[in-house]
């Protein structure tokens, strides 16, 4: 019986997928084999030798201590794709709201409680509110992965013009855009061709502040710019003295900071990107997949920290799954072991991750509690399971 540990509020519909004659799953308990976690802080948490992944309902992976639990052999997934709609719906919304000042112009018509004649104050007033359409204008996507291949596709059936720039452009995204999305040489070459740009890339240190005074400089005056991927990306003191110069007419974002309240042009939105319930379905049934099938299989997809890992599972012989620091000679001192244990391996497969190996083998044989030991005591095993 495998025990399923909820953290945050898990969509029914994802956890209603673990078989009850198979699995536990509560919100409480000392020695789950998996967690399953939206937006909770785990970096305090202290993890049992039990626990074998965490499954992260979202993209975003922040909030999990990622080294630690490569260290400790614990599987982090997460659900790349899952809200990918929803986010793109508002990026659609935010290129909306930077073009028309839609929300000056609510909060207006709030203030006129008790006017006399409102439909003439209207007509009178509603010019301070107008605004550009987004029809024939040009926007540039800045990572073309799930989110922003469906931003880039969606801004031309709108009738944009659109420019996406990825260096890491994956085959199958690539298979996703649409065939009138131009291709950027460089991230310079679109930022100054654009009146929109859309972030889409994850945080990394890398990336953080990449939108800063600099790239800034380089961009069409009255540039509006997305930020529906992560806070950090964008330098706030830098964005503040663009828009006061004028470099950048609105800045959207749906990772509100202290320092950006009350900035004229600046419109911060409370982190609703994945917040449908359409959503949290679609990454809670993703997750519990991921899980079930690493689980169950010893299969790996769509991991932050392990690499991607499938072999199909027969219904004969048994499956030893050995994680490992990533060394020469491992596989060697595994068949050795096999060996002499008269094991035979009907199937192996052995997948890298920087510093990371993961190891599927089917094996022939009475996997023993001897033979177990002697593959932990290999120097480099972080973890080995018998399934």
């Amino acid at each position: 019986m495998y025990k399923i540990q909820t953290i945050n509020k898990i969509s029914p519909k994802g956890l209603d997928r673990f078989p009850r004659d198979s699995y536990e799953v509560a919100s409480e308990f000392s020695s789950p084999d998996a967690i399953i976690v939206r937006s909770f802080k785990m970096h305090d948490m202290e993890f049992p030798k039990n626990l074998k992944a965490i499954g992260r309902a979202g993209a975003g992976v922040n909030n999990i201590p990622i080294d630690r639990c490569s260290k400790e052999g614990i599987v982090v997934f997460n659900t790349p794709g899952a809200n990918a709609n929803a986010v793109k719906e508002l990026v659609i919304a935010g290129l909306l709201l930077s073009s028309r000042d839609i929300i000056g112009g609510v909060n207006w018509v709030e203030s006129l409680k008790g006017a006399d004649d409102i439909s003439k104050v209207i007509e009178k007033g509603k010019s301070n509110f107008a605004g550009n359409e987004i029809k024939g204008k040009t926007l540039g996507v800045i990572g073309l992965g799930a989110i922003g291949a469906l931003v880039a596709n969606s801004a031309i059936e709108l009738g944009m013009s659109v420019i996406g720039y990825d260096p890491y452009l994956s085959v199958d995204s690539a298979w996703e855009l649409s065939s009138r999305i131009q291709k950027a040489t460089g991230l310079e070459t679109l930022l100054s061709q654009v009146d929109y740009i859309s972030i889409h890339v994850p945080l990394l240190d890398s990336t953080k502040d990449m939108f800063n005074s600099r790239t800034f400089a380089m961009m069409r005056d009255g540039v509006k710019i997305m930020n529906f991927a992560r806070g950090g990306l964008v330098n706030n003191s830098d964005i503040k003295e663009a828009i006061a110069m004028g470099k950048v007419s609105s800045y959207v974002t749906d990772f509100p900071s202290a320092d950006l309240i009350g900035v004229k042009g600046v419109i911060q939105i409370p982190h609703l990107g994945a917040s449908t319930v359409e959503s949290e379905d679609n990454c809670a049934i993703m997750a519990v997949e991921e899980i079930k099938d690493y689980l169950e299989n010893g299969n790996i997809r769509n991991s932050v920290n392990f690499p991607k890992c499938y072999l199909p599972k027969k219904k004969d012989g048994k499956r030893i799954t050995v994680a490992n620091r990533n060394i020469p000679n491992m596989i060697s001192k595994f068949s050795s072991i096999l060996a002499k244990h008269n094991i035979n391996i009907s199937d192996l497969l052995n997948k890298s991750r920087g510093e990371i190996a993961y190891n599927i083998i089917d094996v022939n044989g009475d996997v023993t509690q001897d033979l177990i030991d002697e593959l932990e005591a290999i120097d480099g095993v972080i973890r080995v399971r018998v399934i």
